[in-house]
């Protein structure tokens, strides 16, 4: 018996880590300071002591690399360490600067030692790339004067900054920008105690007190991941503005039942992935193509956004060429047919 994926459309899948229509207002949501940053406590120790280092020296902070899978915290710390320096963030994203004018137009705006925040870096063009590299180095940047065979480049001082960069694909960058960083931070998923902590706080934020009870439930099928957690409280929170008792377990556990949610946070796509893995393959190793193909996502999708938590979770094995589901994936399928039939 196949597997249902479930009713819920792509557009809707609420335990996706990417930024969604639904998380709009979310800014308000995060925390300011690093005491208030729940989690991430070898950076947070890390980051401390440059920070401090930094304002005795009277000196830019080190460029920062922030990597990892969507929704666990890359901006938010950027915004942390703006505000615990004192200075101004300008934010902008690898697609979002298009031509050279436009990262030159973000650096000549730059104060000292303000701070660049550059999401998705990883796909910055070459030609942007190769003007940050003296931008991050020298502080200085190649102005062309004229046009024609007359054009000639002049060199053009700039303030001191930070570039923070962020990424879910450290393996994009190129060798030259990665080795410019002075720090290249991994953030991982968070465990259970950690989301509960941020899922009470927003629970707080948004309209009432949660119960521990509830707050661990929410916690647990949240794949590790701050973004997914508050989505689930705002979807509570909804719920509970019409009149559903969002404090009772049961009426919580038929909510999620509902969207589609396990208790291991696994939604449709998760068991489509897994099915076709234990299924059309039979355990086999398969191609990232073929398998995109068989449950109708694109391979980008399937790579960073489905397969970063079924790895952490150790249902899936994957090389740069193929994917196969572990025993204990296939051990979830039979569990989820046994249960269908």
């Amino acid at each position: 018996m196949a597997i249902q994926s479930s009713n819920i459309s792509d557009e809707e899948r609420f335990a996706a880590p990417e930024i969604q229509a639904s998380d709009e207002g979310e800014a308000w949501l995060r925390p300011t300071t690093l005491d208030e940053y729940v989690g991430q406590s070898q950076i947070k120790k890390h980051l401390r002591v440059s920070l401090e280092s930094a304002k005795i020296r009277n000196e830019p902070l080190e460029h920062l690399l922030f990597y990892g899978p969507p929704g666990l915290g890359k901006t938010t710390l950027s915004q942390i360490i703006a505000r615990e320096m004192g200075r101004d963030l300008r934010s902008s994203s690898g697609p979002a600067i298009e031509k050279q004018a436009d990262i030159l137009s973000l650096l000549t705006s730059l104060k000292e030692h303000d701070i660049l925040f550059i999401d998705e870096i990883h796909r910055l063009k070459p030609q942007i790339e190769e003007i940050l590299y003296g931008a991050m180095e020298d502080f200085q940047i190649d102005i062309m004067i004229g046009s024609g065979t007359g054009a000639t480049s002049v060199k053009m001082d700039i303030p001191k900054f930070t570039l923070i960069g962020a990424t879910t694909k450290l393996s994009k960058l190129t060798g030259p920008l990665r080795d410019r960083f002075g720090n290249i931070l991994k953030l991982d998923f968070y465990d259970i105690s950690e989301l509960q902590q941020i899922v009470a706080r927003t629970f707080g934020v948004f309209w009432q007190a949660s119960s521990p009870t509830i707050a661990e439930f929410v916690a647990k099928k949240s794949r590790g991941t701050p973004r997914i957690a508050n989505r689930y409280v705002k979807i509570l929170r909804d719920y509970s503005t019409v009149g559903r008792d969002t404090g009772s377990l049961d009426e919580v556990t038929e909510i999620f039942g509902n969207l589609g949610i396990d208790d291991l946070g696994l939604d449709g796509l998760d068991r489509k992935l897994l099915d076709a893995l234990a299924r059309h393959f039979g355990g086999r190793p398969v191609g990232l193509g073929t398998l995109a193909s068989i449950v109708g996502e694109e391979e980008s999708t399937l790579e960073e956004v489905v397969e970063p938590y079924l790895l952490k979770i150790g249902y899936i094995e994957r090389t740069p060429r193929w994917r196969q589901i572990t025993l204990s994936g296939e051990k979830y399928v039979r569990g989820l047919t046994e249960n269908l039939g």
